[in-house]
């Protein structure tokens, strides 16, 4: 274990299917198998749990990523890396992230197109929302700002996960210096 490691927020956005979990996952083992002490938070995982109560009007989006913003803030106290992934639809969302988190946040943008996003779609989530049984569903019918100042934008389309990965693991170790 690294016992000197400055704790940083990675936080991974883009559509439903942009692969966020999936880097989300790979850059953990790797930080954890280069001795780094880490903890992830999914979008999925924690709408099930802590944010259960909430569901996807712009109101509960924002307090959704407001209380993992909070959440995050204890965490970099003990000096963890925490690998977020969530969707953050808004440029206010990841304002707030921004303000709250301050310089160790780091913003990390999965653009992949809609179509692609689909393609990937093991949940059928895509299908349900314009068969109309999900309502408010991003990139169907609620809305997604590009981001305007990420720290990296990865095209997940274009390369293989293991390349985006390595990406998202050089800008976490480029904060450990």
């Amino acid at each position: 274990m690294k016992t000197h490691q400055k704790g940083v927020v990675i936080w991974l956005l883009g559509h439903s299917g942009a692969g966020k979990s999936t880097l989300a996952q790979m850059v953990a083992r790797r930080l954890e198998a280069d001795g780094y002490r880490t903890l992830s938070l999914d979008g999925d995982v924690v709408r099930a749990g802590m944010n259960s109560d909430l569901g996807f009007s712009d109101a509960d989006r924002l307090e959704n990523i407001r209380r993992v913003a909070e959440l995050c803030k204890i965490l970099l106290v003990k000096d963890l890396i925490v690998i977020c992934s969530f969707i953050t639809p808004m440029q206010s969302h990841r304002d707030l992230l921004r303000k709250t988190l301050g310089d160790r946040y780091l913003e990390v943008y999965l653009e992949c197109p809609i179509a692609i996003c689909e393609q990937r779609d093991v949940k059928g989530l895509y299908r349900k929302a314009r068969n109309h049984e999900i309502e408010n569903f991003t990139g169907i019918d609620s809305g997604f700002e590009v981001p305007t100042q990420p720290d990296l934008v990865i095209r997940t389309a274009l390369w293989q996960a293991d390349e985006c990965a390595e990406q998202v693991y050089r800008l976490a170790i480029s904060t450990q210096s």
